[in-house]
């Protein structure tokens, strides 16, 4: 922290700071919140620099040197899709579903029987959106793997999919949560936010849920007692202004209920999709969008940087800008961001490998369950492998395209 200190004592005495960024640092410094102008203010005039300096201050009050993961796997029903969002490189439509996949109870279960034995703490469920995967399958689902595996957390569906499923079977949100709950649902991912805002949102994913119903769902979710994440989609057809605005909505529910645990900024990739002709973000604005994140949602205990989606190369760097949490170990189990693009054509790692990659960058590895109830610390852990070695060594680079 003392370190942290003088980064901003020099940051405020540059006298080529101007007012708008000095007061807006001398406000973190301060722990104070920053409004919405000046989030605006940040996206339009900070550079990197200046905003790793206010984010890791935010982040290190928050969490010290501690970066967390998870032992996970992902359960993507199908990826076959009544919608046609213009991002997604992930799902086919019906007419063309002999292109992807639609599992049934029996093959799912199969594919978590696949990690017995293994130290995997949460099962992450989500895929397209189809008539046959409806309230009553995902009751059945979620009974079936309690029943199997009592403690495996289940993390499952995003309000994209609720609203779908208990629109069909004429329920209110109120008692689809509750079923869910009863169920077997432990908590909710962040995913389908996209971008609250209906200017970008009816463009980019028309006839899905509206930012106020996902907004909804999670409030409903956390009135039960439950906890979520939050994302959002950046780096498309949005301007600095609808990220604030997204921003900002869940800052207000968070104020709320304080139901969110983790907000995770989910790069678009235009790999086959409607928007391949709009650029990818630079490794620079997608560390500006971390920093500015961590900012602004003072009352978000973390921000995560999710490796297949940017890469292990950037999910390090991310760690000075304001980020404390990768994710987890994936074992090959999704293809939400493979199929758009992504430098993880493979999206796996070991421990010992989410460990040394944490480790090469001067941080400390602690693995944790969906809840962050620290599992284990592995600050002075010796790998086998890495016994040979005077200190720990990151991973090897990823090659990044922009």
């Amino acid at each position: 922290m003392t370190e942290q200190k003088n980064s901003i004592g020099i940051l405020l005495n540059d006298p080529a700071l101007d007012a708008g960024l000095r007061n807006i640092a001398v406000k973190i410094d301060k722990g104070e919140r920053i409004s919405e102008e000046e989030g605006l203010y940040l996206f339009e005039h900070a550079d990197l620099g200046y905003l790793g300096v206010l984010a890791n201050l935010v982040r290190e009050r928050k969490h010290g040197n501690k970066t967390y993961f998870n032992r996970n796997f992902h359960l993507e029903p199908t990826n076959v899709c009544l919608y046609t969002c213009t991002f997604c490189s992930y799902s086919r439509l019906i007419k063309k579903r002999s292109e992807g996949w639609e599992y049934t109870l029996d093959e799912m279960m199969e594919l978590v029987k696949k990690h017995d034995g293994e130290g995997i703490t949460e099962v992450h469920i989500v895929g397209g959106v189809l008539p046959q995967y409806d309230v009553d399958f995902y009751e059945n689902l979620f009974r079936s793997i309690k029943a199997y595996r009592k403690d495996l957390h289940i993390k499952a569906l995003t309000p994209v999919e609720y609203h779908y499923i208990f629109k069909k079977a004429k329920i209110s949100y109120e008692e689809g949560m509750q079923r869910m709950k009863e169920a077997g649902l432990d908590s909710m991912p962040g995913g389908g936010a996209e971008i609250f805002h209906p200017e970008i949102r009816d463009q980019i994913a028309g006839g899905k849920c509206s930012g106020e119903q996902w907004l909804r769902i999670h409030e409903i979710w956390h009135e039960l007692g439950g906890r979520s994440n939050a994302t959002m989609l950046y780096g498309h057809i949005e301007s600095f202004y609808h990220r604030v605005h997204h921003l900002e909505q869940l800052r207000q529910l968070q104020d709320k209920t304080g139901g969110f645990q983790t907000f995770i900024p989910l790069k678009f990739r235009n790999k086959d999709n409607e928007m391949s002709h709009v650029p990818e973000s630079t490794v620079v604005e997608d560390l500006r969008n971390y920093a500015i994140s961590r900012i602004y949602l003072d009352n978000f205990d973390h921000i995560k940087s999710y490796w297949p989606m940017i890469g292990r190369n950037v999910a390090q760097l991310s760690l000075a800008y304001g980020v404390d949490d990768i994710d987890g170990t994936i074992d090959d189990t999704t293809k939400i961001y493979t199929m758009a693009g992504s430098e993880e054509q493979s999206p796996a790692m070991s421990t010992q490998q989410l460990v040394n990659l944490i480790r090469g960058v001067g941080r400390q590895p602690i693995e944790r369950d969906t809840l962050y109830k620290v599992i284990h610390d592995y600050t002075d852990d010796v790998f086998e492998e890495d016994k040979q070695y005077q200190g720990y060594v990151s991973l090897p680079v990823v090659n990044q395209s922009n």
